[in-house]
């Protein structure tokens, strides 16, 4: 049975003008010799706030989703055991110091001592000459004088001892020091916080992590090439990023990072036909300027669409221009 001429020519129509928006998305979508084009995610370096010491913590001064600046207290530990501890050091110092002034005080009276055995010695070979003492006195007096250095080298040596001993208990109290500080939790950059991993009260060992930090200054897109285009990648070549979630903006990069071993591309990054191909690791950086500016937009896991300039001399279509929205109001101040 046919069908009527007027059904048949809709049905033609329809397939046309499909057949024509296909094709003007295709040839949209295609890029111009020099460029190379894969899909991505964003991803934000994180960094594990944790403590250097066992302990308790005591309060935690962040929420998850709060920006924080560089130097930032995210949480305080416990510190009584340490300034326990600081004060028995403080203590050992003063007590080395006076163990100094003792040894030196011993140290004059030995020195003291030997000048009189000398002078004592000296005066009995004199009169030994004379024969106005024995010999045996001068032997006496010569052992006497030996026996009174001999004590001043050690009590020389003991002054020595004491000083090491303070060395040693000022290095102790800097230790001490050194942890007290360590028991308030800092954010080494400005970031955000992503996850609170601990509570106040909860005891943790050394290296226990209480919360994770989100680096908006190191944010960037991990992108697989092919050899034949990966070879044509130079560490800072420009690029551009079209996120899924902000398609009418265009984030300009640079390309930081390129591996020098092929690997399988990870399932969650490619198709399964590219996945059988070896492909290299492009790391995408964007500039930390501008991630202060837009530090407000910055979001772990966006996926989106990352286009990199083989060629340096190769241009950008206009549609990849860098087109960003507007700065928010805290990039003025």
């Amino acid at each position: 049975m046919r069908a009527p001429p007027l059904i048949a020519l809709l049905a033609l129509a329809v397939v046309g003008s499909g057949f024509g928006l296909y094709w003007w998305n295709a040839r949209a979508g295609q890029l111009p010799p020099g460029l190379a084009s894969a899909n991505g995610r964003v991803e934000v370096e994180r960094i594990d706030i944790a403590a250097k010491l066992p302990g308790r913590v005591m309060e935690i001064t962040v929420r998850e989703g709060d920006a924080v600046a560089r130097g930032a207290i995210i949480a305080r530990m416990d510190k009584a055991e340490l300034l326990a501890q600081r004060a028995a050091a403080a203590a050992s110092v003063r007590r080395a110091e006076q163990a100094i002034l003792q040894a030196e005080a011993q140290v004059a009276v030995r020195q003291a001592e030997y000048r009189l055995s000398g002078v004592e010695l000296k005066r009995g070979m004199d009169l030994a000459r004379t024969s106005a003492v024995p010999a045996s006195e001068v032997d006496r007096r010569k052992a006497q004088n030996e026996v009174d250095a001999a004590t001043l080298q050690a009590a020389r040596a003991n002054v020595g001892d004491a000083q090491a001993a303070l060395e040693a208990a000022k290095a102790q109290l800097l230790q001490i020091d050194t942890n007290l500080a360590e028991t308030d939790l800092t954010s080494p950059v400005a970031g955000r916080i992503e996850y609170r991993l601990a509570h106040p009260g909860e005891v943790l060992a050394g290296g226990g992590r209480v919360a994770t930090l989100l680096d908006l200054s190191d944010v960037f897109m991990t992108v697989f090439l092919p050899t034949g285009q990966t070879g044509r990648v130079a560490h800072g070549s420009d690029a551009r990023i079209v996120l899924d979630a902000a398609p009418t903006y265009v984030i300009p990069a640079k390309v930081s990072f390129v591996a020098a071993e092929a690997q399988f591309t990870p399932k969650a990054v490619e198709t399964a036909d590219e996945r059988e191909k070896l492909m290299y690791r492009v790391k995408l950086s964007i500039d930390p300027a501008l991630l202060t500016t837009y530090r407000d937009y910055v979001r772990a896991g966006l996926t989106g669409q990352a286009y990199v300039q083989l060629d340096p001399a190769a241009p950008w279509p206009d549609r990849l221009a860098p087109k960003l929205p507007t700065a928010p109001a805290h990039a003025n101040r």
